[in-house]
């Protein structure tokens, strides 16, 4: 049984090295936002009622975009700004939450390509990753029909530290009962990469999420456009025919 409760049954693989650098890999850790779902619209609007609640100017949609990828707690403290109390940031996270519990899937989206992708992938042990609250994590994954395909599903409130401290990847290499080397992190941004890094496992970046700048200045192993893609690296040997 996964961390959002769903029993699913054990599929054995291994890929066999042929020259490839990612043969080995028969394991994959996603991300959340900016990876496979495009929730920054109900992210943003909820940050802004949020700071409207505490009597504060709401921010444009594009700065609120910059400030995510570490968690709740950081984006509210950030769309705060300086100065504001640690009672404020409290009340204000609490109200994020509720808010955005009932607005999460107002215009939450797969990106192009996430399902075709996992599609093809699904024949590898899969998880997620997220810094997002993992209660919120597996709603969305269940809104949006994609549950079925992980066997894991870890947020930022399930360990004691949040990526990119290689704490929940440990933890999910020994669920999986893989090493490092047969181990890739997808994601899109600086914080995935660095999570990758820190857990000697490798690291693929999505071009099209929130975090772009910072792949630039922290490459991954592999850069792809769609997830589609990241079969053909790994040899084919994912492929779902």
């Amino acid at each position: 049984m996964d961390a959002c409760g769903k029993v699913f049954a054990r599929v054995p693989w291994q890929m066999s090295d042929n020259g490839n650098q990612f043969s080995n890999v028969r394991v994959l850790i996603f991300d959340l936002d900016g990876t496979l779902i495009d929730s920054k619209l109900d992210l943003a609007s909820s940050i802004n009622a949020m700071l409207e609640h505490m009597g504060r100017t709401p921010l444009p949609f594009e700065t609120i975009f910059g400030f995510v990828g570490g968690g709740a707690p950081v984006l509210v403290r950030r769309s705060l700004g300086e100065g504001a109390t640690d009672a404020e940031a409290d009340q204000a996270l609490a109200f994020f939450l509720s808010y955005y519990r009932a607005h999460m899937l107002d215009n939450t989206v797969t990106y192009p390509g996430v399902r075709e992708g996992l599609k093809l992938l699904e024949n590898l042990p899969m998880a997620v990753l997220t810094n997002k609250p993992v209660r919120f994590s597996c709603a969305i994954l269940d809104g949006l029909g994609l549950s079925s395909y992980f066997r894991y599903v870890y947020g930022g409130n399930s360990f004691e530290k949040k990526k990119p401290d290689p704490m929940g990847v440990g933890i999910l290499l020994r669920d999986l009962a893989a090493s490092p080397a047969e181990a890739m992190m997808v994601g899109d941004s600086n914080v995935d990469v660095q999570t990758a890094r820190n857990a000697g496992i490798w690291a693929c970046g999505v071009s099209y999420g929130l975090g772009t700048e910072g792949l630039r200045a922290n490459p991954p192993d592999i850069m792809l456009d769609s997830l589609t893609e990241l079969p053909a690296y790994l040899n084919g040997r994912a492929v779902n025919r």
